[in-house]
């Protein structure tokens, strides 16, 4: 059984017939404080994606996973060298083709599993909503898994290169993680009152935010804890595209 459209010939695309759902990792191309790739975002979405959907068509769930994007939003770490970075126009552009690739061949629900904080793609949603009959569903994995986070890591806290993303890669890339060279993922406070509360947001430049674009002390990963939360991902993800693919689209649809 596969799912994923790259390693698919023509014979099994043809055997496995027009899928209910497409689903779309998107990733990044970063630095993760010292320890992790510039890939990070990218290969654990591109893995969770193809895992949560092998375990949905287990369900009878009709899914094809498209082509991961290695690249998103970035420009806020420019200040770290070879971080690469997409505009919001230019994802959107991407978009725009990749639906007119699957209205040609009538799949109308289409999952973007998003696998970078920096990527926000609910305006450009809103922006194609009613110009395509393909309806586009958003989803950001890793708070799918807050509450095993919080079960399971040491220091839940951070965001970026931090202790649950480190074990993450341990547990599904072990070769790419190098945790002796992490730094201990410490970041600055903002002056204003206003961002500290939240109140106010800001883009934030992040070599000025942290040391070596690190956020959240990684020091306590271990693979067994990736495992956990990879599977209650994985698990959780299955769910989402089993739900949709059984859905029916119609005028009144999702109401």
């Amino acid at each position: 059984m596969k799912v994923n459209l790259m390693e698919m010939t023509l014979k099994e695309v043809r055997q496995a017939g027009k899928p209910e759902v497409a689903l779309l990792p998107w990733g990044s191309c970063e630095c993760h404080n010292l320890h992790l790739p510039y890939g990070c975002d990218t290969l654990t979405v591109a893995a969770l994606a193809e895992q949560g959907a092998l375990q949905a068509r287990r369900k009878g769930a009709g899914v094809v996973v498209l082509p991961a994007i290695p690249v998103g939003v970035n420009s806020d770490l420019f200040g770290f060298p070879l971080v690469l970075h997409l505009s919001p126009t230019t994802q959107l552009e991407i978009l725009k083709d990749l639906v007119r690739s699957l209205e040609t061949h009538r799949v109308w629900k289409l999952l973007v599993l998003n696998g970078h904080g920096g990527n926000n793609f609910k305006a450009l949603a809103k922006q194609l909503y009613g110009q395509t009959r393909v309806r586009i569903f958003l989803c950001d994995w890793w708070p799918l898994i807050n509450d095993v986070v919080k079960k399971v890591c040491h220091d839940p806290g951070g965001e970026h290169g931090n202790e649950a993303e480190t074990s993450w890669m341990m547990y599904l890339y072990p070769d790419l993680v190098h945790l002796k060279w992490a730094d201990a993922g410490r970041v600055k406070t903002p002056r204003l009152e206003s961002l500290k509360a939240g109140s106010v947001w800001t883009a934030r430049p992040w070599h000025l935010l942290t040391t070596n674009s690190g956020h959240g002390n990684p020091r306590k990963a271990t693979a067994e804890k990736g495992r956990q939360m990879v599977e209650a991902a994985i698990r959780r993800i299955a769910e989402i595209i089993t739900e949709l693919s059984r859905a029916t689209l119609d005028e009144k649809f999702p109401y």
